[in-house]
């Protein structure tokens, strides 16, 4: 395993498209297979949308042991680029335009490590949150990575463009479910549709990891030299969710079964010792999962 720990972008472009990380991509190497955590910003979210159903003494003791700021949260948003051969993998789409200024970035970050949108021949989806969606279209509703082949999950594709959902998602998330639909149906006719345990292609299988949203999917990377997990947000942030881990969790749309998922996958990453890529854990959300005692903690590569 070979790592190369930053890759920068130009001090300007940092500035102004990354205020709180300052790089555009993390990778790492299993013998042929380079896995790159590429960054499409941050979002900017109240504290309650993770911590709520907290008291206030909590919310401040786990502020300060990991130094959340009290106004606004910062999470990065980490998407994954595999490469092998002459496949060119990325997980998720990123935010695009419409979603939230902070988001949106991956042009940017896959131009600083000398990509361009037309080159990824596959786009797979952990799930249909906008943050991981939205970037699927441009501003005319046209494919952003024009030649690549999408999969996702069969369950969350088939809840996604249910003409049903928007009526029972909640008001909160209405929006998630129109611009869902939005941005999947385009795609109905050629995406494939995965199955729990299906092979995407050699050394890459989904894994349900369901609580999140109906059909999360996880993917685990396979080689001879070590693996890698994509878990998306099964694990969503790098401090309630692992400190405890049972948590029921408002940015969950099934919040028990989202604490289920998010414990046995803890307890599995950390038994493993498999390098994980989560998509709002810290820096490049590239590391391993540690047990401390009851609790787990996230140790960046």
């Amino acid at each position: 395993m070979k790592l190369t720990r930053r890759i920068f972008l130009g001090a300007a472009s940092a500035a102004a498209l990354f205020p709180v990380r300052s790089f555009a991509a993390t990778r790492i190497d299993f013998g042929d297979v380079a896995i790159t955590s590429v960054s499409d910003g941050h979002l900017s979210l109240p504290p309650a949308f993770a911590l709520s159903g907290l008291s206030p003494e909590e919310i401040a003791d786990l502020s300060a042991r990991h130094n959340l700021p009290a106004d606004l949260h910062k999470p990065p948003c980490n998407l994954t680029l595999l490469r092998q051969g002459e496949r060119l993998v990325l997980f998720d789409a990123g935010a695009g335009p419409d979603f939230m200024g902070s988001a949106g970035k991956i042009s940017a970050s896959l131009e600083a490590i000398g990509v361009s949108p037309e080159e990824i021949t596959d786009l797979v989806i952990t799930h249909a949150h906008p943050d991981h969606i939205w970037g699927l279209l441009d501003d005319f509703d046209e494919p952003v990575f024009p030649n690549a082949a999408l999969a996702m999950g069969a369950r969350e594709f088939a809840y996604w463009t249910d003409p049903g959902t928007a009526a029972t998602i909640g008001a909160e998330r209405e929006s998630f479910a129109a611009g869902a639909m939005r941005r999947l149906k385009p795609f109905a006719d050629s995406i494939r549709l995965l199955q729990d345990g299906e092979e995407l292609m050699p050394g890459v299988s989904a894994r349900l990891t369901a609580g999140h949203t109906p059909g999360h999917m996880s993917y685990e990377i396979a080689t001879p030299e070590g693996r890698l997990w994509v878990i998306g947000d099964a694990i969503g942030n790098g401090h309630i969710s692992l400190e405890r881990p049972e948590f029921e969790s408002s940015s969950d749309q099934d919040p028990p079964l989202g604490a289920r998922t998010r414990s046995a996958l803890l307890k599995a990453l950390a038994a493993s010792g498999d390098a994980v890529i989560g998509y709002h854990l810290p820096g490049s959300g590239l590391g391993r999962i540690r047990a401390e005692g009851a609790a787990f903690r996230f140790e960046e590569i």
